[in-house]
């Protein structure tokens, strides 16, 4: 049965969760693009003193959109704001917008999240875990809904290190009702507390709560039409609407970004480990296929009276992972070509595998230079800032030193079978085919991307021959440096030598 996606949508009204997130914006423009959708809810919630509209409004601003307002002007006014927040105990949505999504909603993608590592239990468990309770338990109101679709990850179930697409309960220390019960006796820090022994070998509380999120739909899901996507790291867009757009620093950009900018010099992890990573335009197409082909599932078992638990679709780079060394030798690679106008230093990279020995090197390259750096700030009046981003660099390569030293492999029978079900056009509109992806060219335009979208630098040749003139001056100071720092360590060693000897 071929899924139909363009017609999937015509004329549906779409709720969506995470819509300000980096895949949710994504996934907003290519509906509003590529499909007739009648309309958009999306759950946003006042951040920083502004209000929902406000963040809209900012939001709209964003060069993801540039493409489709162009074509389409008016488009953005099919998307209306609901003001809500995933970590109140009833979502923080008002009555008033609660009768309008369960009398209009046809379709749910709840894709809010906290992605933190080290998020505190407490928080993690409220915005992952019982935000998905109570976002099911609303579509249980929706009158018309057809289908539901929960973004996980395709880390969910880390403690293993091959993943089918199904649920794995076996794996939590006690299930996701007794832990959200437990949340609800216990104070914030108590539960905290108890991190070590419910969290058990998950690496961190995000993966945990994800797991327990999955739970949560494996036993309360009932007869909704849902499924599951699990995609792995997101990284920036491949091929639209914007070639390299990325809007965050998280995952392997934003270890390049510190490279680029000439701030992280030395990294921990294993070179041969295998990354799994999707551009977010991918992951996007996958999401909106896997809603059609959820509706048309529930069709089936509701025609043939059968109840099968919701279908998970992960979505990885298949056979076509990267080494962790040939994503950083790409960067290498193209330092000179794409560089930054406001880097600090020539941009270098060593690894450091030993977790004891990458502490000491990250003292000497990365913490004394800062505070030298800090305090050449303070004398010229402006605020220090190198020291707290290393607290932070060094805070990020410890959390996800679990994931850049061990390889993990996605079985995708699921999410292969849902392509193969696409008409030709639709793999052309839709298309996520990670195996016919060129990893050299796709680097070559997200470095470019980060340039421009990250670095806020102008896409000219006159940017980049200015960034590379200071590439070439910070060069010679780097090799002036190593001589001078060579010649004086040979002579300690050569007086040493004479000393003893």
């Amino acid at each position: 049965m071929v899924c139909d996606i363009r017609g999937f949508y015509k004329d549906k009204v779409v709720f969506l969760t995470g819509a300000t997130g980096f895949l949710g914006k994504v996934i907003i423009e290519k509906l509003l693009r590529s499909t007739d959708v009648k309309e958009i809810y999306t759950m946003v919630r006042s951040k920083r003193g502004r209000n929902i509209e406000d963040r809209l409004k900012m939001w709209q601003a964003d060069p993801i959109f540039e493409v489709l307002l162009r074509s389409k002007p008016d488009a953005m006014q099919r998307v209306h704001p609901i003001a809500g927040d995933c970590s109140e105990p009833d979502l923080g949505i008002s009555e008033q917008d609660k009768r309008i999504l369960t009398s209009e909603v046809q379709v749910v993608i709840h894709g809010a999240a906290t992605v933190r590592f080290s998020e505190p239990l407490h928080v993690a468990l409220a915005i992952n875990t019982r935000a998905t309770r109570l976002m099911l338990q609303l579509a249980k109101e929706m009158k018309k809904l057809v289908a539901y679709l929960h973004v996980s990850t395709a880390y969910s179930n880390s403690v293993l290190f091959r993943i089918e697409e199904k649920f794995y309960p076996e794996l939590l220390t006690c299930g996701s009702e007794k832990v959200l019960a437990l949340s609800e006796l216990v104070s914030d820090q108590v539960l905290d507390g108890m991190e070590p022994a419910l969290r058990g070998d998950f690496p961190n509380t995000y993966t945990y709560t994800k797991a327990l999120a999955e739970d949560v739909i494996l036993k309360e899901a009932g007869s909704l039409p849902v499924s599951i996507f699990r995609p792995s790291f997101i990284i920036p867009t491949y091929k639209e609407p914007l070639v390299g757009w990325i809007d965050n620093l998280y995952g392997p950009i934003g270890m390049m970004y510190g490279i680029a900018f000439g701030v992280l010099r030395v990294v921990s992890f294993k070179e041969n480990a295998l990354s799994s990573m999707v551009p977010v335009d991918y992951a996007a197409n996958v999401a909106l296929a896997t809603v059609c082909k959820a509706s048309m599932d529930k069709q089936i078992t509701l025609r043939n009276s059968i109840d099968v638990p919701p279908k998970i679709y992960a979505f990885g780079s298949s056979k076509n992972m990267l080494r962790n060394k040939d994503y950083i030798n790409y960067s290498m690679g193209l330092r000179e070509k794409i560089p930054l106008t406001q880097m600090i230093w020539y941009p270098f990279i060593f690894n450091v595998p030993s977790p004891i020995l990458y502490s000491l090197v990250a003292f000497l390259v990365h913490i004394l230079p800062g505070h030298i750096f800090d305090l050449l700030l303070r004398l010229s009046g402006k605020k220090p800032r190198l020291i707290k981003l290393y607290r932070t660099i060094h805070k990020n390569i410890y959390t996800t030193r679990y994931f850049t030293s061990n390889t993990f492999h996605f079985e995708m029978d699921n999410t292969n079978r849902l392509r193969d079900q696409l008409s030709s056009e639709e793999k052309t509109i839709y298309e996520f085919d990670m195996e016919s992806l060129n990893w050299k060219d796709y680097w070559s335009q997200a470095l470019n991307g980060m340039r421009v979208y990250l670095g806020k630098e102008p896409n000219t040749m006159e940017s980049i021959t200015q960034a590379q003139r200071l590439l070439w001056k910070l060069k010679m100071a780097h090799y002036s440096l190593v001589a001078v720092l060579a010649l004086t360590a040979g002579y300690i060693l050569w007086f040493l030598f004479k000393l003893f000897f």
